[in-house]
């Protein structure tokens, strides 16, 4: 499992990066979902065709026991590991926690931005690429 948490105030990537109490911007599910689909548009398609066996889905925390502020996660074999799953398997998954992105963000662009990041990390560790890669290219 792979996931994206809060970045770090000292990130270059986020001039203003710090978790807000109150949230004065909040999307319905159906906006929230919809900010997910439009970040998956910005994939090219060549790379989206790949995401064969992938379900993605929006949840509104992350699961009892993982940290409050994981932004995504990334459930399955990436295809780095070799021959695709046996028969049957089960998809992999991508999750996109709607709180944390929320909490995060003090402005909807903001909100619309990190939801595009953490679409794009989680569907790049389907392709085998870890945090550390994805830190050195900005999208950590």
């Amino acid at each position: 499992c792979s996931g994206r948490t809060a970045p770090s105030c000292q990130s270059s990537r986020w001039e203003t990066c710090h978790v807000v109490d109150s949230t004065p911007r909040r999307l319905s599910e159906h906006e929230f979902e919809r900010a997910v689909e439009d970040a998956l548009a910005l994939i090219p398609a060549p790379l989206l065709a790949q995401l064969r066996n992938v379900a993605i889905f929006v949840e509104p925390e992350p699961p009892a026991g993982e940290d409050p502020s994981l932004l995504g996660l990334y459930e399955g074999f990436p295809l780095t590991d070799g021959d695709e799953p046996w028969f049957g398997a089960l998809p992999d998954r991508i999750l996109i926690f709607q709180g944390p992105l929320e909490r995060l963000c003090e402005t909807r662009e903001e909100l619309l931005d990190e939801i595009a990041v953490t679409v794009v990390h989680e569907v790049a560790h389907h392709f085998g690429i870890d945090d550390d890669r994805l830190h050195k290219l900005g999208w950590g």
